[in-house]
């Protein structure tokens, strides 16, 4: 795609995995260093990292890795005049810039070379002039990022000693006078990256020597303080954003992470951008210094926790395929409970008030088992089957009268005593039981083979 770029590393600042650099053109044909880091396995979008003045993609290796980790896929870049790409003037120590549409022109240039590569959606990080810059690219048309997370944007600038109307007046002096490659005054007696000691950028030694040593390992990445050119920059930058109904065209969600302890860049106006956007939010980070995500643990992690909750809104993770659902076999166990439909309940209910005179009727047949002693087994079938053929001549009393005669005769014989005494408990529990009551209805036929047995039944009734 484009020629290749170096990436530095020390023994403390490793390139994360997945990377690699390379040269694009930016506005003017001028030559722009990026880095792309691809995680393995799914993606879930893509980080679009900005840094302020000063910074390299270096710098950033920590935060790169973070962003690696929760699936996205980074574009890191150096701003012209900074890190390894274009600086204006010989003499690369000065911060110099000349207006700030160049730089939005290199920052459209940039997705435009990068957007094949980057997977949706977009969320744009940017740290203090790198927060300001995409800002302005946002508020001027920029419409393919779904969110962005500003670490101390440069939305307004503190002069120090100097009232801020007067040094905007300084700066755009010196730059029409012609004096604008000259090296503005610091706003402060003290460096501002001499030592950890005097430094007011992070409370973390660790990362301040981490970041130090890069410069060692690579003096090219070093820059210097700004000109009064870059000053007036700063100042046309933040006062157009300054305007409400600017930053109102900005309609994704914008989350602004600010450094209560911040000396450098204005808190003030970091909360009214934050009022002003449709879907702003503001954030402090009680006791940081500027570089947040340089600072300690319990301070960046409050970045990191707005960076998740805006991430998680915007791209979340992708969710785990489905597992696999085995077949369980519950359709056996409808079929069953379907099984006793074809037995419909009120055919059987409507047959078992027919059995009530066929119960009675067996206690009229004893006597005529008298006879054959060998039917002390058939009776209970041959009784039961002619009863449910012949219930309907007999008569209500003759059933009655039936009653009190087995109560007797019960007793005169202890075969058919045990008989009767199963069948009368049969009788008994007969209407309860509409299941035996289907089978007895069900055997007709095997009644039909003793029609004998019937036959002296009704002579002697």
């Amino acid at each position: 795609m484009a020629e290749p770029a170096p990436l530095i590393e020390t023994a403390d600042a490793r390139i994360p995995p997945g990377g690699e650099a390379a040269w694009i053109n930016g506005a003017g044909q001028v030559k722009l260093r990026t880095a792309l880091f691809t995680p393995p396995g799914r993606t879930r979008g893509s980080i679009v990292l900005s840094g302020g003045r000063t910074e390299t993609i270096e710098k950033y290796y920590e935060f790169i890795g973070e962003c690696l980790e929760r699936g996205f896929v980074v574009l890191a870049h150096d701003w012209r005049g900074q890190g390894l790409s274009h600086r204006d003037l010989p003499d690369r120590m000065k911060g110099h810039a000349s207006g700030y549409k160049a730089f939005v022109e290199d920052f459209r240039l940039l997705l435009n070379a990068y957007a094949d590569r980057l997977p949706k959606p977009w969320v744009a990080v940017g740290h203090s002039m790198g927060g300001c810059l995409t800002m302005l690219a946002l508020a001027q048309g920029e419409r393919r990022f779904a969110g962005a997370v500003f670490s101390a944007p440069m939305l307004g600038m503190k002069t120090g000693k100097v009232a801020p109307a007067m040094a905007r007046q300084m700066a755009l002096f010196h730059t029409l006078s012609g004096g604008g490659r000259r090296y503005a005054p610091k706003p402060s007696g003290r460096p501002l990256d001499d030592s950890f000691e005097h430094n007011q950028l992070t409370h973390d030694r660790t990362r301040f020597e981490r970041n130090a040593g890069l410069l060692v390992a690579e003096p090219k990445l070093a820059l210097g303080g700004p000109t009064w050119g870059w000053l007036d920059f700063g100042f046309r930058a933040t006062t157009w954003l300054s305007q409400p109904e600017r930053l109102r065209a900005v309609t994704i969600p914008v989350v602004i992470v600010s450094a209560e302890e911040d000396t450098l860049v204005d808190n003030a106006a970091q909360a009214a951008a934050a009022r002003n956007l449709p879907q702003g939010q503001f954030v402090s980070v009680p006791g940081a210094f500027h570089e947040i995500l340089m600072e300690t643990d319990p301070m960046r992690n409050i970045f990191l926790r707005a960076f998740d909750a805006l991430t998680g809104r915007v791209a979340p993770k992708p969710s785990a395929p489905p597992k696999a659902i085995e077949p369980t076999p519950p359709k056996p166990q409808p079929a069953a409970a379907a099984a006793p439909k074809p037995a419909p309940a009120p055919s059987t209910a409507k047959a078992t008030p027919a059995k009530k005179p066929a119960a009675k009727k067996p206690t009229a047949r004893k006597p005529a088992a008298k006879k054959p002693a060998v039917t002390a087994k058939a009776p209970v079938k041959a009784t039961s089957k002619p009863a449910a053929a012949k219930p309907a001549p007999a008569a209500a009393k003759k059933a009655a009268a039936a009653k009190k005669p087995a109560a007797k005769a019960a007793p005169a014989k202890a075969t058919t005593a045990k008989t009767a005494s199963a069948k009368t408990a049969s009788a008994k529990t007969a209407p309860a039981k509409t299941a035996p009551a289907a089978k007895k209805v069900a055997a007709p036929k095997a009644a039909a083979k003793k029609p004998v047995a019937r036959k002296p039944a009704a002579k002697k009734v």
